[in-house]
């Protein structure tokens, strides 16, 4: 069994010291984390004026910043942080890396980019990462991509076990009892695929933008396996591999039972 932690952060947008301590200090008191997942753009935060903003608030992957939060993993704890990228290409990017005490095991820029995103933000070209780790093997993706189920299948057919996502997710109504739609997204993408999905969302309130703090993590079979507590933290244990056999029936199978000669 994996122990699977999220922890919702504030980060406040323009303050990347403030933001680097709340991500030093998450990784700090989540020592018993075989997997901590923080949020989206951890080291930024998300409501940015323009480019210029976003742009003077990114980090590079191999900034001093990042190789402290490196620096501070416990040894056999995997870390994924959402970050501002700013990329060798001198293009920003809403990326995620994955890492643990050893050094980067992935990073990520985000393919599909949400509304005022893609005033600031380049898209990334490259499909999302899947990496062969003692706990499984972890896919990586950013908020918004999980809304295309093609983009979570793609990666269930190239040999994820689990989907590692970190979210900004803005508050939307909905109706009494209901949870949020980024949740009811990521069961069906659970569910559809035999592959836990771990999503952790950010909290606070930024530049009068609400977030969800939806904060939850779903079992291969799509129930929810633990959602963050009063203190923003969700717990859980998870056998990651749990899905890997794909036959949902005797007569059933996820992957061979598709139709691609019909859509």
């Amino acid at each position: 069994m994996t122990t699977v932690v999220c922890r919702q952060l504030a980060p406040r947008v323009g303050e990347p010291a403030h933001n680097h301590q709340l991500i030093l200090e998450a990784i700090a008191t989540s020592g018993d984390a075989d997997l901590l997942v923080l949020p989206e753009l951890s080291s930024s935060g998300y409501v940015f004026r323009d480019a210029q903003e976003a742009r003077s608030l990114a980090l590079t992957s191999t900034s001093d910043a990042i190789g402290e939060w490196i620096g501070a993993v416990p040894e056999g704890m995997i870390v994924a942080c959402g970050y501002a990228e700013l990329g060798e290409d001198d293009r920003v990017y809403n990326s995620a890396m994955l890492f643990d005490r050893s050094g980067i095991l992935a990073n990520y820029r985000k393919v599909h980019l949400w509304d005022q995103e893609k005033r600031v933000f380049q898209a990334g070209q490259s499909a999302a990462p899947i990496v062969d780790t003692e706990w499984g093997r972890l896919g990586l993706m950013v908020c918004y991509d999980l809304e295309f189920p093609e983009y979570t299948r793609s990666a269930a057919l190239r040999g994820a076990d689990a989907l590692v996502v970190p979210t900004n997710w803005p508050l939307v109504p909905r109706p009494d009892g209901e949870r949020p739609p980024e949740v009811i997204i990521a069961q069906a993408a659970a569910r559809t695929n035999k592959m836990p999905v771990i999503c952790c969302d950010r909290s606070g309130a930024e530049r009068g933008q609400d977030w969800t703090e939806g904060t939850t993590v779903i079992d291969h079979e799509g129930w929810v396996a633990g959602e963050a507590d009063e203190s923003g933290v969700a717990r859980c244990e998870l056998d990651l591999r749990a899905g890997r056999d794909k036959r949902v029936s005797e007569h059933n199978h996820l992957f061979d039972d598709r139709r691609p000669d019909l859509y």
